[in-house]
Protein backbone atom coordinates (compact mmCIF):
# COMPACT_ATOMS: atom_id res chain seq x y z
CA UNK A 1 0.00 0.00 0.00
CA UNK A 2 2.32 2.35 0.78
CA UNK A 3 4.99 1.48 -1.97
CA UNK A 4 1.55 2.30 -4.18
CA UNK A 5 1.05 5.76 -2.83
CA UNK A 6 5.05 6.48 -3.23
CA UNK A 7 5.13 5.80 -6.82
CA UNK A 8 1.87 7.68 -7.38
CA UNK A 9 3.51 10.88 -5.50
CA UNK A 10 6.67 10.21 -7.13
CA UNK A 11 4.43 10.34 -10.89
CA UNK A 12 2.45 13.27 -9.64
CA UNK A 13 5.52 15.26 -8.96
CA UNK A 14 7.09 14.37 -11.97
CA UNK A 15 4.41 15.63 -13.58
CA UNK A 16 3.82 18.74 -11.70
CA UNK A 17 7.71 19.30 -12.41
CA UNK A 18 7.41 18.68 -16.27
CA UNK A 19 4.24 21.11 -16.65
CA UNK A 20 6.18 23.88 -14.37
CA UNK A 21 9.25 23.11 -17.38
CA UNK A 22 6.42 23.41 -20.31
CA UNK A 23 5.26 26.59 -18.90
CA UNK A 24 8.65 28.30 -18.40
CA UNK A 25 9.72 26.83 -21.65
CA UNK A 26 6.53 28.58 -23.57
CA UNK A 27 6.52 32.03 -21.94
CA UNK A 28 8.09 34.69 -24.22
CA UNK A 29 11.67 36.06 -22.73
CA UNK A 30 10.75 40.36 -22.14
CA UNK A 31 12.93 43.04 -23.94
CA UNK A 32 13.92 45.87 -22.71
CA UNK A 33 11.01 46.96 -25.05
CA UNK A 34 8.52 45.03 -23.06
CA UNK A 35 9.63 45.93 -19.54
CA UNK A 36 9.56 49.70 -20.09
CA UNK A 37 5.68 49.16 -21.78
CA UNK A 38 5.24 47.68 -18.14
CA UNK A 39 5.40 50.81 -15.76
CA UNK A 40 4.88 53.77 -18.58
CA UNK A 41 1.65 54.58 -18.28
CA UNK A 42 -0.29 57.95 -19.51
CA UNK A 43 -2.42 58.52 -16.30
CA UNK A 44 0.59 58.18 -13.76
CA UNK A 45 2.63 60.50 -15.97
CA UNK A 46 -0.59 63.06 -16.10
CA UNK A 47 -0.44 62.37 -12.37
CA UNK A 48 2.78 63.41 -11.75
CA UNK A 49 2.81 66.41 -14.20
CA UNK A 50 -0.68 67.68 -12.82
CA UNK A 51 0.94 67.49 -8.92
CA UNK A 52 4.53 69.09 -9.68
CA UNK A 53 2.50 71.89 -12.01
CA UNK A 54 -0.01 72.72 -10.34
CA UNK A 55 -1.42 76.26 -8.83
CA UNK A 56 -0.88 75.03 -5.55
CA UNK A 57 2.64 74.38 -6.01
CA UNK A 58 3.28 78.33 -6.87
CA UNK A 59 5.75 78.01 -9.32
CA UNK A 60 8.07 75.58 -7.39
CA UNK A 61 10.72 79.03 -7.21
CA UNK A 62 14.30 78.83 -5.43
CA UNK A 63 13.79 78.68 -2.35
CA UNK A 64 9.92 78.42 -1.55
CA UNK A 65 8.25 76.34 0.86
CA UNK A 66 6.40 74.69 -2.15
CA UNK A 67 9.69 73.89 -3.95
CA UNK A 68 10.09 71.61 -0.37
CA UNK A 69 7.26 70.24 -0.74
CA UNK A 70 7.65 69.35 -4.43
CA UNK A 71 10.95 67.63 -3.32
CA UNK A 72 9.48 65.91 -0.70
CA UNK A 73 6.84 64.76 -3.23
CA UNK A 74 9.54 63.03 -5.39
CA UNK A 75 11.37 61.45 -2.47
CA UNK A 76 8.28 59.52 -1.23
CA UNK A 77 7.62 58.70 -4.95
CA UNK A 78 10.83 57.21 -5.26
CA UNK A 79 10.10 55.39 -1.48
CA UNK A 80 6.85 54.33 -3.05
CA UNK A 81 8.97 52.30 -6.27
CA UNK A 82 11.62 50.15 -3.89
CA UNK A 83 14.32 53.17 -4.95
CA UNK A 84 16.95 53.43 -1.85
CA UNK A 85 18.67 56.11 -0.17
CA UNK A 86 22.00 56.93 -0.59
CA UNK A 87 24.31 56.00 2.00
CA UNK A 88 25.50 59.44 4.43
CA UNK A 89 22.72 61.18 3.11
CA UNK A 90 19.61 62.33 5.23
CA UNK A 91 16.95 60.73 3.81
CA UNK A 92 16.71 61.22 0.04
CA UNK A 93 17.71 64.38 0.50
CA UNK A 94 20.93 66.21 -0.23
CA UNK A 95 21.13 69.59 1.21
CA UNK A 96 22.68 72.57 -0.89
CA UNK A 97 23.77 75.64 0.87
CA UNK A 98 22.59 79.01 -0.93
CA UNK A 99 22.57 82.29 -0.07
CA UNK A 100 20.35 85.19 -1.59
CA UNK A 101 22.82 88.42 -2.70
CA UNK A 102 20.98 91.69 -2.62
CA UNK A 103 23.42 93.84 -4.76
CA UNK A 104 25.45 96.62 -3.94
CA UNK A 105 23.70 100.19 -2.79
CA UNK A 106 26.83 101.95 -3.54
CA UNK A 107 30.12 101.50 -5.58
CA UNK A 108 32.91 102.93 -7.29
CA UNK A 109 36.23 102.00 -9.67
CA UNK A 110 38.49 104.54 -9.73
CA UNK A 111 41.73 104.80 -11.33
CA UNK A 112 43.17 108.14 -12.86
CA UNK A 113 41.10 110.69 -14.11
CA UNK A 114 38.74 108.08 -14.09
CA UNK A 115 35.54 106.89 -11.96
CA UNK A 116 32.77 104.37 -12.90
CA UNK A 117 29.82 104.25 -11.18
CA UNK A 118 28.18 100.70 -10.25
CA UNK A 119 25.32 99.88 -12.20
CA UNK A 120 26.23 102.36 -15.00
CA UNK A 121 29.45 101.71 -16.12
CA UNK A 122 29.97 98.03 -13.99
CA UNK A 123 28.60 95.20 -12.13
CA UNK A 124 29.48 93.14 -9.18
CA UNK A 125 28.80 89.64 -10.19
CA UNK A 126 30.48 88.43 -7.15
CA UNK A 127 32.14 89.29 -3.91
CA UNK A 128 31.25 90.98 -1.02
CA UNK A 129 31.29 94.78 0.67
CA UNK A 130 35.21 95.93 0.12
CA UNK A 131 37.24 98.88 -0.06
CA UNK A 132 40.82 98.33 -1.64
CA UNK A 133 43.31 99.25 -3.61
CA UNK A 134 45.77 97.93 -5.76
CA UNK A 135 47.76 97.98 -9.34
CA UNK A 136 46.02 96.97 -12.17
CA UNK A 137 47.44 94.21 -14.35
CA UNK A 138 45.99 93.32 -18.16
CA UNK A 139 45.95 89.72 -19.10
CA UNK A 140 44.10 89.94 -22.41
CA UNK A 141 41.53 86.86 -22.73
CA UNK A 142 42.63 85.42 -19.04
CA UNK A 143 43.34 82.13 -20.16
CA UNK A 144 45.84 79.70 -18.09
CA UNK A 145 48.35 80.97 -20.62
CA UNK A 146 48.21 84.56 -20.08
CA UNK A 147 48.09 83.98 -16.44
CA UNK A 148 51.30 82.15 -16.12
CA UNK A 149 53.35 85.46 -18.35
CA UNK A 150 52.76 87.52 -15.48
CA UNK A 151 52.75 87.90 -11.92
CA UNK A 152 49.14 88.82 -10.39
CA UNK A 153 49.69 88.29 -6.14
CA UNK A 154 48.06 91.16 -4.73
CA UNK A 155 46.94 92.96 -8.09
CA UNK A 156 43.60 93.45 -10.01
CA UNK A 157 43.55 91.21 -12.63
CA UNK A 158 41.56 93.09 -16.27
CA UNK A 159 40.97 90.60 -18.82
CA UNK A 160 38.46 90.54 -21.97
CA UNK A 161 35.32 89.05 -20.84
CA UNK A 162 34.78 85.40 -22.84
CA UNK A 163 37.44 83.23 -24.85
CA UNK A 164 38.80 83.48 -28.12
CA UNK A 165 35.76 82.09 -30.45
CA UNK A 166 32.97 82.92 -27.87
CA UNK A 167 30.20 85.05 -28.85
CA UNK A 168 27.29 84.17 -26.26
CA UNK A 169 27.41 85.69 -23.12
CA UNK A 170 26.26 82.85 -21.03
CA UNK A 171 29.61 80.89 -22.07
CA UNK A 172 31.00 84.12 -21.05
CA UNK A 173 29.89 83.28 -17.08
CA UNK A 174 31.72 80.18 -17.25
CA UNK A 175 34.74 81.05 -18.63
CA UNK A 176 34.39 83.63 -16.31
CA UNK A 177 33.95 81.90 -13.32
CA UNK A 178 37.40 79.57 -14.51
CA UNK A 179 39.56 82.97 -14.21
CA UNK A 180 38.56 83.37 -11.44
CA UNK A 181 39.51 80.50 -10.09
CA UNK A 182 42.97 80.98 -11.27
CA UNK A 183 43.27 84.92 -10.51
CA UNK A 184 42.42 83.75 -6.39
CA UNK A 185 44.72 80.41 -6.64
CA UNK A 186 47.75 82.65 -8.23
CA UNK A 187 46.98 85.46 -5.15
CA UNK A 188 45.34 88.05 -7.12
CA UNK A 189 43.05 90.95 -4.87
CA UNK A 190 40.01 90.66 -7.34
CA UNK A 191 39.08 90.16 -11.45
CA UNK A 192 37.70 92.47 -13.86
CA UNK A 193 36.19 91.85 -17.33
CA UNK A 194 35.37 94.11 -19.89
CA UNK A 195 31.97 92.97 -21.61
CA UNK A 196 30.66 94.27 -24.20
CA UNK A 197 27.94 92.19 -26.31
CA UNK A 198 25.67 92.72 -29.48
CA UNK A 199 23.74 89.89 -27.88
CA UNK A 200 23.32 91.35 -24.40
CA UNK A 201 23.76 94.97 -24.34
CA UNK A 202 24.34 96.45 -20.99
CA UNK A 203 21.28 98.08 -20.10
CA UNK A 204 19.72 94.49 -20.79
CA UNK A 205 22.32 93.09 -18.78
CA UNK A 206 21.87 95.36 -15.79
CA UNK A 207 18.30 94.63 -15.42
CA UNK A 208 18.64 90.91 -15.69
CA UNK A 209 22.19 91.24 -13.05
CA UNK A 210 21.66 94.18 -10.73
CA UNK A 211 18.59 92.57 -8.70
CA UNK A 212 19.01 89.81 -5.94
CA UNK A 213 20.57 86.68 -6.74
CA UNK A 214 20.53 83.39 -5.56
CA UNK A 215 23.73 81.69 -5.78
CA UNK A 216 25.41 78.43 -4.09
CA UNK A 217 27.42 79.57 -0.57
CA UNK A 218 30.42 78.96 -1.40
CA UNK A 219 32.17 81.86 0.87
CA UNK A 220 35.88 81.26 0.54
CA UNK A 221 35.36 81.70 -3.45
CA UNK A 222 32.46 84.45 -2.93
CA UNK A 223 34.58 86.88 -0.83
CA UNK A 224 36.91 87.33 -3.92
CA UNK A 225 35.33 90.13 -6.38
CA UNK A 226 34.41 89.73 -9.54
CA UNK A 227 33.13 92.24 -11.51
CA UNK A 228 32.27 92.85 -15.20
CA UNK A 229 32.77 97.03 -16.73
CA UNK A 230 30.96 97.94 -19.55
CA UNK A 231 33.69 98.59 -22.34
CA UNK A 232 31.76 101.11 -24.13
CA UNK A 233 33.62 103.74 -22.44
CA UNK A 234 36.47 104.10 -24.48
CA UNK A 235 38.86 106.13 -22.40
CA UNK A 236 38.40 103.94 -19.39
CA UNK A 237 38.91 101.04 -21.46
CA UNK A 238 42.03 102.25 -23.11
CA UNK A 239 43.96 102.93 -19.52
CA UNK A 240 42.80 99.07 -17.92
CA UNK A 241 44.29 97.93 -20.59
CA UNK A 242 47.26 99.41 -20.58
CA UNK A 243 48.23 98.77 -17.43
CA UNK A 244 52.11 99.83 -16.79
CA UNK A 245 51.65 100.55 -13.29
CA UNK A 246 48.18 102.40 -12.82
CA UNK A 247 46.83 101.58 -9.54
CA UNK A 248 42.81 101.11 -8.87
CA UNK A 249 40.23 101.57 -5.77
CA UNK A 250 37.82 99.54 -5.91
CA UNK A 251 35.00 100.43 -3.07
CA UNK A 252 31.57 98.38 -3.05
CA UNK A 253 29.35 98.98 -0.36
CA UNK A 254 25.48 97.98 0.93
CA UNK A 255 25.45 94.40 0.05
CA UNK A 256 23.64 91.72 2.43
CA UNK A 257 23.07 87.81 2.28
CA UNK A 258 20.42 85.92 3.55
CA UNK A 259 21.02 81.97 4.06
CA UNK A 260 18.90 79.97 2.46
CA UNK A 261 18.02 75.86 2.49
CA UNK A 262 17.30 73.42 -0.20
CA UNK A 263 17.24 70.41 -1.87
CA UNK A 264 18.46 68.12 -4.02
CA UNK A 265 16.25 64.81 -4.05
CA UNK A 266 18.33 61.91 -4.44
CA UNK A 267 18.17 57.66 -4.91
CA UNK A 268 19.82 55.14 -6.28
CA UNK A 269 19.19 51.12 -7.36
CA UNK A 270 21.86 48.55 -7.54
CA UNK A 271 22.57 47.23 -10.81
CA UNK A 272 22.84 43.36 -11.34
CA UNK A 273 25.56 42.76 -12.77
CA UNK A 274 28.59 41.74 -10.17
CA UNK A 275 31.04 43.63 -12.02
CA UNK A 276 29.00 46.20 -13.79
CA UNK A 277 27.26 47.36 -10.74
CA UNK A 278 30.15 49.36 -9.96
CA UNK A 279 29.63 51.49 -13.02
CA UNK A 280 26.71 53.82 -11.96
CA UNK A 281 24.48 56.14 -14.45
CA UNK A 282 22.97 59.06 -13.34
CA UNK A 283 19.43 60.04 -14.52
CA UNK A 284 19.15 63.50 -13.89
CA UNK A 285 16.36 66.91 -14.29
CA UNK A 286 15.60 70.24 -12.13
CA UNK A 287 12.31 70.47 -10.35
CA UNK A 288 12.15 73.81 -9.41
CA UNK A 289 10.36 76.80 -12.01
CA UNK A 290 10.61 80.76 -11.71
CA UNK A 291 7.80 81.14 -9.24
CA UNK A 292 5.55 84.35 -9.11
CA UNK A 293 5.70 86.75 -11.27
CA UNK A 294 4.05 89.65 -13.74
CA UNK A 295 0.83 89.10 -14.97
CA UNK A 296 -0.21 87.72 -18.27
CA UNK A 297 -3.36 88.76 -20.59
CA UNK A 298 -5.61 86.50 -18.42
CA UNK A 299 -4.31 87.93 -15.39
CA UNK A 300 -2.32 84.82 -14.12
CA UNK A 301 0.68 85.27 -11.71
CA UNK A 302 1.63 81.74 -11.36
CA UNK A 303 4.62 80.34 -13.32
CA UNK A 304 3.32 76.64 -13.06
CA UNK A 305 6.56 75.01 -15.14
CA UNK A 306 4.65 72.09 -16.55
CA UNK A 307 6.80 71.54 -19.62
CA UNK A 308 9.93 73.31 -17.68
CA UNK A 309 10.58 71.29 -15.75
CA UNK A 310 7.48 68.93 -14.69
CA UNK A 311 8.06 66.85 -17.57
CA UNK A 312 11.78 66.30 -17.01
CA UNK A 313 11.56 65.35 -13.69
CA UNK A 314 8.39 62.90 -14.09
CA UNK A 315 10.58 61.62 -17.11
CA UNK A 316 13.68 60.61 -14.63
CA UNK A 317 10.38 59.37 -11.45
CA UNK A 318 9.38 57.25 -14.84
CA UNK A 319 13.32 55.73 -15.04
CA UNK A 320 13.07 55.46 -11.48
CA UNK A 321 9.47 53.15 -11.24
CA UNK A 322 10.71 51.16 -13.78
CA UNK A 323 14.40 50.49 -12.76
CA UNK A 324 13.61 50.29 -9.30
CA UNK A 325 11.46 47.00 -10.46
CA UNK A 326 13.67 45.62 -13.27
CA UNK A 327 17.45 46.44 -12.56
CA UNK A 328 20.06 47.36 -15.16
CA UNK A 329 23.07 45.72 -15.30
CA UNK A 330 24.97 48.88 -14.72
CA UNK A 331 23.31 51.04 -11.04
CA UNK A 332 21.43 53.11 -11.42
CA UNK A 333 21.50 57.35 -9.51
CA UNK A 334 18.69 59.25 -9.88
CA UNK A 335 18.96 63.15 -8.97
CA UNK A 336 16.41 65.89 -8.89
CA UNK A 337 18.26 69.14 -9.10
CA UNK A 338 16.92 72.65 -7.12
CA UNK A 339 18.32 75.79 -8.58
CA UNK A 340 18.76 75.26 -12.36
CA UNK A 341 16.65 78.44 -12.67
CA UNK A 342 18.94 80.47 -10.83
CA UNK A 343 22.36 78.96 -12.46
CA UNK A 344 22.37 75.48 -12.54
CA UNK A 345 23.34 75.28 -8.48
CA UNK A 346 22.08 72.30 -7.59
CA UNK A 347 23.60 70.13 -10.08
CA UNK A 348 26.66 72.57 -9.64
CA UNK A 349 26.59 71.65 -5.94
CA UNK A 350 26.26 68.00 -6.68
CA UNK A 351 29.03 67.58 -9.42
CA UNK A 352 31.14 68.56 -6.23
CA UNK A 353 29.76 66.51 -3.80
CA UNK A 354 28.48 63.72 -5.48
CA UNK A 355 26.74 60.90 -3.95
CA UNK A 356 29.18 58.28 -5.75
CA UNK A 357 32.38 59.61 -7.06
CA UNK A 358 31.98 60.65 -10.55
CA UNK A 359 34.74 58.21 -11.83
CA UNK A 360 32.33 55.25 -11.28
CA UNK A 361 29.76 57.32 -12.83
CA UNK A 362 29.37 56.69 -16.96
CA UNK A 363 26.84 58.56 -18.39
CA UNK A 364 24.73 61.12 -17.01
CA UNK A 365 21.34 61.07 -19.09
CA UNK A 366 20.02 64.57 -17.96
CA UNK A 367 16.47 65.50 -19.18
CA UNK A 368 15.60 69.11 -19.58
CA UNK A 369 12.65 71.35 -21.51
CA UNK A 370 11.81 74.41 -22.79
CA UNK A 371 8.55 73.09 -25.23
CA UNK A 372 7.83 71.37 -28.16
CA UNK A 373 6.44 71.94 -31.83
CA UNK A 374 7.44 68.94 -33.51
CA UNK A 375 5.57 65.53 -31.93
CA UNK A 376 7.51 63.46 -33.82
CA UNK A 377 10.59 63.39 -32.94
CA UNK A 378 12.71 63.76 -29.37
CA UNK A 379 15.32 66.47 -29.15
CA UNK A 380 18.75 65.32 -27.43
CA UNK A 381 20.98 67.89 -27.00
CA UNK A 382 24.63 66.02 -27.50
CA UNK A 383 22.98 63.51 -29.16
CA UNK A 384 26.14 62.79 -31.74
CA UNK A 385 28.33 63.76 -29.16
CA UNK A 386 29.04 60.26 -27.45
CA UNK A 387 28.89 56.51 -28.11
CA UNK A 388 24.80 56.10 -26.73
CA UNK A 389 23.97 57.31 -30.07
CA UNK A 390 22.67 54.41 -31.60
CA UNK A 391 21.24 52.99 -28.35
CA UNK A 392 19.06 56.50 -27.97
CA UNK A 393 17.88 56.28 -31.59
CA UNK A 394 16.58 52.90 -31.54
CA UNK A 395 14.86 53.76 -28.17
CA UNK A 396 13.04 56.49 -29.74
CA UNK A 397 12.01 54.92 -33.49
CA UNK A 398 10.87 52.08 -30.94
CA UNK A 399 8.28 54.55 -29.89
CA UNK A 400 7.51 56.01 -33.14
CA UNK A 401 9.55 58.87 -32.27
CA UNK A 402 12.46 60.03 -34.65
CA UNK A 403 15.72 61.45 -32.20
CA UNK A 404 16.89 64.36 -33.59
CA UNK A 405 19.99 66.20 -32.82
CA UNK A 406 20.00 70.10 -31.43
CA UNK A 407 18.17 72.05 -34.07
CA UNK A 408 18.90 75.39 -32.49
CA UNK A 409 23.05 75.07 -31.63
CA UNK A 410 23.01 79.14 -32.01
CA UNK A 411 21.41 78.81 -28.31
CA UNK A 412 23.96 77.05 -26.65
CA UNK A 413 21.83 75.02 -25.14
CA UNK A 414 24.13 72.08 -24.33
CA UNK A 415 25.78 74.34 -22.00
CA UNK A 416 22.72 76.07 -20.05
CA UNK A 417 21.45 72.94 -18.70
CA UNK A 418 22.19 70.90 -15.91
CA UNK A 419 24.24 67.91 -17.99
CA UNK A 420 27.03 70.73 -17.91
CA UNK A 421 28.15 70.73 -14.53
CA UNK A 422 28.84 66.73 -15.34
CA UNK A 423 30.32 67.25 -18.70
CA UNK A 424 32.90 69.92 -17.46
CA UNK A 425 33.74 67.29 -14.90
CA UNK A 426 34.57 64.60 -17.98
CA UNK A 427 31.47 62.44 -17.69
CA UNK A 428 29.26 61.93 -20.42
CA UNK A 429 26.23 64.05 -20.54
CA UNK A 430 23.26 65.22 -23.29
CA UNK A 431 19.72 66.46 -22.36
CA UNK A 432 16.50 64.35 -23.52
CA UNK A 433 14.31 67.11 -24.82
CA UNK A 434 10.57 67.41 -26.25
CA UNK A 435 10.73 67.68 -29.96
CA UNK A 436 11.27 71.30 -31.45
CA UNK A 437 13.12 72.36 -34.75
CA UNK A 438 13.39 75.92 -33.81
CA UNK A 439 12.90 78.51 -31.13
CA UNK A 440 9.59 79.82 -32.41
CA UNK A 441 6.24 80.98 -31.07
CA UNK A 442 5.11 77.92 -30.24
CA UNK A 443 7.89 77.77 -27.67
CA UNK A 444 8.16 81.01 -26.75
CA UNK A 445 4.20 80.62 -25.98
CA UNK A 446 4.95 78.34 -22.78
CA UNK A 447 8.90 78.90 -22.08
CA UNK A 448 8.70 80.62 -18.76
CA UNK A 449 5.57 81.73 -19.33
CA UNK A 450 2.29 81.76 -17.11
CA UNK A 451 0.27 79.42 -19.75
CA UNK A 452 2.76 76.71 -19.50
CA UNK A 453 0.22 74.26 -17.20
CA UNK A 454 -0.45 70.91 -17.24
CA UNK A 455 -3.74 70.89 -19.34
CA UNK A 456 -1.90 72.25 -22.24
CA UNK A 457 0.03 69.07 -22.66
CA UNK A 458 -0.74 66.74 -25.55
CA UNK A 459 -0.01 62.91 -23.31
CA UNK A 460 -0.24 61.28 -26.17
CA UNK A 461 3.00 62.48 -27.48
CA UNK A 462 4.32 62.19 -23.99
CA UNK A 463 3.68 58.64 -23.32
CA UNK A 464 5.69 58.08 -26.34
CA UNK A 465 8.31 60.32 -25.01
CA UNK A 466 8.20 59.45 -21.61
CA UNK A 467 8.84 55.55 -22.97
CA UNK A 468 11.79 56.59 -25.54
CA UNK A 469 13.66 57.80 -22.53
CA UNK A 470 13.74 54.78 -20.30
CA UNK A 471 13.93 52.54 -22.56
CA UNK A 472 17.41 54.29 -23.89
CA UNK A 473 17.81 53.88 -20.23
CA UNK A 474 17.50 50.61 -20.32
CA UNK A 475 19.61 49.84 -23.04
CA UNK A 476 22.40 52.03 -21.86
CA UNK A 477 22.78 50.26 -18.15
CA UNK A 478 22.39 47.03 -19.97
CA UNK A 479 24.98 47.72 -22.95
CA UNK A 480 28.75 46.06 -23.05
CA UNK A 481 29.51 48.80 -25.48
CA UNK A 482 31.09 52.25 -24.85
CA UNK A 483 28.78 54.98 -24.12
CA UNK A 484 32.17 57.62 -23.67
CA UNK A 485 32.65 61.23 -25.36
CA UNK A 486 33.35 60.57 -29.66
CA UNK A 487 36.61 61.41 -29.83
CA UNK A 488 37.25 65.48 -30.73
CA UNK A 489 34.29 66.60 -28.39
CA UNK A 490 35.57 69.69 -26.47
CA UNK A 491 34.94 67.41 -22.99
CA UNK A 492 37.09 64.51 -24.10
CA UNK A 493 39.89 65.58 -22.46
CA UNK A 494 37.96 65.95 -19.24
CA UNK A 495 36.47 62.62 -19.78
CA UNK A 496 40.60 60.88 -20.05
CA UNK A 497 41.23 62.92 -17.47
CA UNK A 498 38.45 61.49 -14.96
CA UNK A 499 39.02 57.83 -15.89
CA UNK A 500 42.07 58.14 -16.22
CA UNK A 501 42.22 56.70 -20.03
CA UNK A 502 45.23 56.50 -22.12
Amino acid sequence: MHKLTYCLLAILLLSACKTVQDVALTQPILTDKDLTKKTVDVNTIKGHIYYLASDEMAGRDTPSPELNIAGRYLATSLMRYGVKPVEGFDDYFQQVPMKKITPAQAGTISFGAEKLEIGKDFLCLKGGNLDTEAEVVFLERGTAEDFDKVEVAGKIVVVVAGLEGQDNPQQWFFAGADKLKIAKAKGAKGLIELYSSVQLPWNYLVNFLNQPQTIVDDSEVEAFPHIWVNASNVAAITQLKGGNGLTAQVKIDGIKEEILKTYNVVGMVEGTDPVLKDEYIIYSAHYDHVGIGRADERGDTIYNGARDNAVGSVTVLSAAENLAKYPTKRSAIFVFFTGEEKGLLGSAYYANHPAIPLEKVVYCFNSDNGGYNDTSRASIIGLTRTGAQPLIEQACTAFGLKAMEDAAPEQGLFDRSDNVNFAKKGVPAPTFSLGFTSFDEEITKYYHQPGDEPQTLDYVYLTKFFRSYVYACRLIGNTDGSVFWNEGDKYYEAGKALYNKE
